[in-house]
């Protein structure tokens, strides 16, 4: 009996180092933990930065598209970048008779595949110094990288930086934005 107690011990101890492992290898996002072994709507509603946007999310009803097989790259702004839209649109946009915008606006955010970082970056160096990227929205978005940063214009202009890159997701990956894209009209 000591034998298989010793040997239960010993595999839940492993089991909980894996677990923080999976955390570690990931960067925090929002005071959070972040598992690769969780899907980007699990990891996110832990993050205190996104609360606006796992709001937002729910609100398109994209929840279970996020959760799925994936694979998604999700630039994903945080609550700031939401906060500096102008005053009462986020409200707007959230109201139900809104919903296509908001879905529209979302998924301006997502790519279907998996791109960490340094694919990016070589997109853009192997397309010399720029590379349009097509989200699932239907919206263009040129990345370029700044000073070691990657940069993403949308299609009215506006730039967000990634702030936190490589956030990996059982499903995908998220990369941190300091700005929302927005599609053009």
């Amino acid at each position: 009996m000591k034998t298989f107690t010793k040997a239960l011990v010993a595999g839940c101890f492993a089991l909980a180092t894996a677990g923080t492992a999976l955390a570690q290898d990931n960067p925090m996002v929002g005071g959070a933990a972040m598992f690769a072994d969780k899907n980007i709507v699990e990891n996110a509603v832990n993050s205190a930065d996104h609360t606006t946007l796992v709001a937002a999310v729910q609100a398109a009803g994209l929840a279970e598209t996020l959760q799925g097989e994936g694979p998604f790259t999700v630039f994903a702004p945080t609550n700031a970048a939401f906060e500096a839209l102008p005053a009462g649109t986020v409200e707007t946009l959230l109201k139900p008779e809104n919903k296509d915008m908001l879905v529209k606006i979302l998924t301006c955010h997502v790519v279907g595949a998996k791109a960490m970082a340094a694919d990016v970056q070589k997109m853009v160096m192997d397309d010399g110094g720029k590379h349009v990227i097509e989200t699932l929205g239907g919206c263009k978005i040129t990345a370029e990288v700044k000073d070691g940063m990657v940069t993403l214009t949308d299609e009215t202009g506006g730039m967000a930086t990634v702030t936190i890159a490589d956030v990996v997701q059982s499903n995908g990956v998220i990369h941190v934005i300091d700005k929302v894209l927005l599609p053009k009209g």
